[in-house]
């Protein structure tokens, strides 16, 4: 799922395509991807944009008319950016948004359908989409720290919790907590005063670092090669590979659809966290730390 730094380069190629642009025609490839009935999608024709904004890991942009499309790309949902005469992507294109300056694709891969279309009047009625979870850029450490103490839960857990923090979801917070050198599974109100100001301090650095990062990458171009899994990340989706800061091979823990990624030397003491599944496989057998594997 494109989470902060993905979605903040996103906004700003969109930003320099469509702001001040007219959104001429909404074609809907498929129907279930609009989640909203009023205001009809009609009414968004014919009406300026005014601005591109992030809202958590959603897409909105401001029309006239007090009217706001916001988008949700979820896990597969991507944008591509088109000239008026390209013809757009085939089965993957969920709908396509028709701006006086160009054609914005709006796609998803699979058959899950889990990305999303919302129109939306005033700001009341945008306000449903802030799961409330601070800006971590903007937050101080004292602030972060009474939002993350806030409920007991895992480092994992509460980082991407959007109730508690904006943005960050499963590939952020894995390089989060490898920066941090803290476990995934550590319990967030465990936490010394030393490791809170070290997963502030590496919640905004990796963060800004990679938002920069994306910058670099896309130039004037609009995003095209969004993923959650970059060569360049220390841990995330790097499952036995080098960590990069120890050169022991970096470990998971698997559940439900999403993995953990960590390395145990740099964030556990060398312990090993307990997969459900693999552990429950390998009875005894199962490696307790490095030094078993």
């Amino acid at each position: 799922m494109p989470e902060l730094p993905d979605v903040t380069v996103y906004c700003e190629a969109l930003e320099e395509r469509i702001r001040g642009a007219v959104l001429e025609a909404v074609r809907l490839a498929n129907p279930f991807v609009l989640r909203t009935a009023v205001p009809p999608i009609g009414e968004v024709e014919h009406q300026r944009v005014i601005g591109v904004r992030r809202l958590g890991k959603r897409i909105v942009i401001a029309l006239e008319a007090d009217l706001f499309l916001v988008v949700h790309l979820m896990i597969a949902g991507r944008l591509r950016w088109l000239d008026r005469e390209a013809k757009p992507p085939g089965r993957i294109t969920l709908a396509i948004f028709e701006f006086s300056s160009g054609r914005l694709a709006f796609t998803e891969a699979g058959t899950k359908r889990r990305a999303s279309l919302h129109v939306v009047r005033g700001a009341d009625a945008l306000a449903q989409f802030d799961r409330g979870g601070i800006d971590t850029q903007k937050a101080d450490r004292q602030t972060f720290a009474q939002r993350l103490t806030s409920e007991s839960h895992t480092l994992k857990r509460a980082l991407t919790d959007p109730r508690l923090i904006d943005g960050v979801g499963n590939a952020y917070s894995d390089e989060i907590l490898h920066r941090a050198r803290l476990s995934p599974l550590l319990l967030t109100r465990k936490l010394s005063d030393a490791e809170m100001t070290r997963l502030h301090d590496a919640t905004r650095d990796v963060l800004a670092e990679w938002t920069e990062r994306l910058r670099r990458e896309r130039g004037l171009d609009f995003p095209e090669k969004v993923t959650a899994f970059r060569p360049q990340m220390a841990v995330h989706g790097r499952y036995r590979q080098p960590c990069p800061v120890c050169g022991e091979p970096v470990q998971r823990i698997v559940y439900a659809e999403n993995e953990c990624n960590y390395c145990a030397r740099c964030q556990t003491g060398g312990r090993i966290l307990a997969d459900r599944s693999l552990s429950k496989l390998l009875h005894d057998s199962f490696p307790r730390s490095l030094d078993e594997t």
